[in-house]
């Protein structure tokens, strides 16, 4: 599947909400951009099939339904804050309380908490950095604009070598020690003619724990606010789209895959290299205030396994 964000800097997430009072539902027109209509059956359960994998996360991972129903009460909280409010006037605890269903307490006590910002592990952003100046920089690509295998040392290469890729991007840390980790972890490997290769379908160019954490929440985060928003009707709508093949092999599914990884490789390099280029020309711009993110992934699983 191929999913291309483009949002802002206050991206654009899902804006439903319902609070009840007695058996009555309340409603307010006043509340713009959100629904306090009974919550449709099928966003329901599509919800509830969708949790189930992130739930089955938690779990493996000892974060109980305790902890997560204290995160997402803050959540709630904090998006009915920072996402729903009215032009001109103040958001209250009573509105906020309203909104998100949390009791007036509990928002109050709520407010000022601010949960850890997700920032990026260094050892993430500095792998992320070296492979998108792999795959952008002219000095690394061969006549086709695909990266090209390069001289370990700068002695043999100059500029163009892996230890001249690692000097260019970072003076803290020797090329040796990011090869070993690479050739570890399945990044990188050494050819025949004792060339640093870069193997563009590694499942992941991160190595640690936390690294894959922070690349899960950030791609996850980006693809339910573009399915969101086209679910919500906003116009035009982003692309996010997929293909679904039922009754097939292992064979074939292995196939299938192979296919996705040779095509999506291609389809992000070409992305990497004009993202670099219309970077480099938009670095100076004042309105230069954007991102995006462009994502492929494939899963495959028994029949049984699919949803009703």
């Amino acid at each position: 599947m191929l999913s291309l964000v483009y949002v802002p800097r206050q991206a654009i997430c899902v804006k439903l909400s319902h609070a009840q009072k007695g058996n009555h539902m309340e409603t307010n027109d006043n509340f713009s951009g959100v629904s306090l209509q009974t919550p449709s059956a099928s966003l329901i359960s599509a919800v509830r099939y969708m949790l189930r994998p992130l739930v089955k996360l938690l779990l493996t991972h000892s974060i109980t339904y305790p902890f997560l129903s204290h995160l997402l009460k803050s959540i709630y909280v904090e998006v009915a804050t920072e996402e729903f409010r009215l032009q001109g006037k103040p958001q209250t605890d009573s509105r906020i309380s309203l909104l998100s269903g949390v009791h007036r307490k509990d928002v109050k006590n709520l407010r000022p908490e601010r949960m850890l910002e997700q920032t990026i592990p260094p050892t993430a952003s500095l792998s992320s950095k070296l492979v998108k100046a792999w795959t952008s920089d002219p000095q690394h690509l061969d006549d086709t604009g695909r990266h090209r295998p390069l001289p370990r040392l700068m002695s043999e290469g100059g500029g163009a070598s892996f230890e001249g890729l690692v000097a260019s991007v970072s003076k803290d840390i020797r090329s040796r020690v990011i090869l070993d980790e690479w050739l570890r972890t399945g990044i990188a490997k050494i050819d025949a003619e004792g060339l640093v290769c870069l193997i563009t379908d590694a499942s992941s160019r991160e190595s640690g724990f936390d690294e894959k954490a922070y690349r899960i929440g950030l791609n996850l985060h980006d693809h339910l606010c573009a399915a969101a928003q086209n679910l919500q009707g906003q116009q035009p709508p982003l692309l996010e789209t997929s293909i679904l093949a039922n009754k097939l092999t292992a064979e074939s599914v292995t196939e299938l895959e192979a296919l996705s990884k040779k095509l999506g490789a291609q389809l992000l390099d070409t992305l990497r290299q004009r993202a670099a280029e219309l970077a480099a020309r938009d670095a100076k711009q004042p309105d230069a205030q954007q991102r995006m993110n462009c994502g492929l992934y494939f899963y495959s699983t028994g029949m049984k396994e699919m949803k009703p």
